[in-house]
């Protein structure tokens, strides 16, 4: 029998992930393989010139769903621009970084566009992009990465 060339990481249709190199420990995602990019909640989105010239934006993270608690502020060169159209059909036009995610426990730097999930019930999705390469989704489960601590799971739900 021969082995796959890469191992093979099942995950639920929603976990907890880190942002390692945002300074974010959790943060709930859903699993999209509907989306081709994953897509993080992003706040006061300002877009400037760094001094070594190169195209960079700055803007806030909030982790948790109805709170501004813990919110970080992040600064990363653009790595893109485009257009996205939402499960509704509406497109628009989109900034994108490339992040660090851990994800069950494997970091992989992803294709990240930047938008307004205030109103979603996820700050973050996770698009088929990041999922390449020896993750399967098990649509039916959740958490298999395993949960965060309790604390954090009441914090994430604004209490």
């Amino acid at each position: 029998m021969t082995e796959p060339p890469y191992s093979t990481t099942i995950v639920g249709w929603r976990e907890w992930v880190t942002l390692p190199g945002a300074g974010v420990p959790w943060i709930k995602a859903k699993i999209d393989t509907g989306a081709r990019t994953s897509s993080l909640h992003a706040f006061d989105v300002e877009e400037f010139r760094a001094d070594d010239g190169t195209d960079s934006v700055r803007f806030g993270v909030r982790p948790w769903q109805e709170s501004d608690e813990d919110a970080v502020v992040v600064e990363i060169p653009v790595h893109d621009r485009r257009t996205v159209r939402s499960s509704s059909g509406h497109s628009e036009e989109r900034i994108v970084v490339l992040m660090d995610v851990t994800l069950h426990g494997r970091t992989r730097t992803v294709e990240m566009t930047l938008s307004n999930r205030d109103e979603m019930g996820f700050r973050m999705l996770i698009g088929r992009e990041a999922l390449r390469d020896g993750f399967l989704v098990a649509a039916g489960e959740s958490f298999l990465g395993g949960r965060a601590p309790r604390r954090v799971r009441r914090q994430n739900r604004g209490r």
